[in-house]
C-alpha cells in the first residue's frame, strides 16, 4: 500500500510549508490519521509508516480495532453518546468531541471508576451549523465554570469542525475565533482547566488551521483515500 506512505508524507509537507509560512515548526503539529472505515491493515501500515495517533468518529470502530491495533495512542473525535462512555473511558487518550454537562459528569464517573483523569477537548460549534454538534462560542465560559468540580477529568483544549467550503480561505475567521478564545482561557486560569491543544483542521483546510494556530489536525481521506461507508 504504497500509496498510505506517499500521501503521509504528502501531508507532512504541507505541515511542513504551512508551517514555514507563519514562522512555526512543524514539531509542534500531532497529526491524527482518521480510520473512520478504515481496515485494520491499512491502519497498521500507517503506524508503520510513522502515525502516532488515531481518531475514530464511532465507538464501536474503536472496539473493533483496538486489540487488532497497537503501539498507538486512540482519540475519540466523534459525537459521544453518554450511554457508551464506559466502552471506551480504558482505551483513548483524548475525546475531542465533548460539549454538554450530561457527557462531563458521565466521562467523570467513568474515569474515576477506572482510577484515571481522563483528557477532554471541548467542541465548539464556531459558525453555529445546525447539522454539527458543540457549543456556541457564547456558552463556552459557564460550560468551563460548571464542570471545574470535576476531578476526574481535565480540559486540555479547544476543538472544532469548520463549514466545507472549496475554497479553505472561506473558513479561516473560525478557526482565528477559536484560536482567540483558546487563548483567552487560558488567561482566565480555570481549575481543571490547561489550554494546550487547539484541534481543528482536516484534509481540505488543515493548512490554514495550522497558519491559525491548530497544533492538532485530523486527515483522513487525506493519508487513506475515499472512505467505504458499505464495510
Amino acid at each position: 500500500m504504497l500509496y498510505i506512505k506517499e500521501n503521509i508524507d504528502s501531508i507532512r509537507e504541507q505541515m511542513n510549508e504551512a508551517c514555514k509560512r507563519v514562522g512555526r515548526n512543524a514539531d509542534e503539529i500531532q497529526l491524527i490519521a482518521v480510520t473512520k472505515t478504515v481496515d485494520r491493515e491499512k491502519i497498521n501500515e500507517a503506524i508503520a509508516m510513522g502515525i502516532t495517533d488515531i481518531g475514530e468518529n464511532r465507538v464501536q470502530e474503536i472496539m473493533d480495532k483496538y486489540v487488532a491495533v497497537s503501539n498507538v495512542h486512540w482519540h475519540m473525535i466523534g459525537h459521544l453518546q453518554t450511554n457508551k462512555v464506559k466502552y471506551i473511558i480504558d482505551k483513548v487518550k483524548l475525546i475531542h468531541s465533548v460539549d454538554r454537562i450530561s457527557l462531563v459528569q458521565e466521562i467523570n464517573k467513568r474515569a474515576k471508576q477506572n482510577n484515571r483523569i481522563m483528557d477532554i477537548l471541548v467542541q465548539v460549534n464556531v459558525a453555529k451549523e445546525d447539522t454539527k454538534f458543540g457549543l456556541a462560542c457564547e456558552d463556552v465560559y459557564d460550560f468551563l465554570k460548571q464542570i471545574q468540580p470535576l476531578e476526574h477529568i481535565k480540559v486540555k483544549g479547544l476543538m472544532t469542525i469548520a463549514p466545507y467550503e472549496e475554497n479553505p480561505e472561506d473558513i479561516r475567521k473560525y478557526f482565528k475565533i477559536l484560536k482567540e478564545m483558546f487563548e483567552e482561557i487560558k488567561l482566565k486560569k480555570f481549575l481543571g482547566v490547561e489550554m494546550q491543544y487547539l484541534s481543528m483542521g482536516m484534509t481540505n483546510d488543515f493548512q490554514v488551521a495550522i497558519e491559525e494556530g491548530a497544533n492538532i489536525i485530523r486527515v483522513g481521506m487525506g493519508i487513506f483515500g475515499r472512505r467505504n461507508y458499505n464495510k
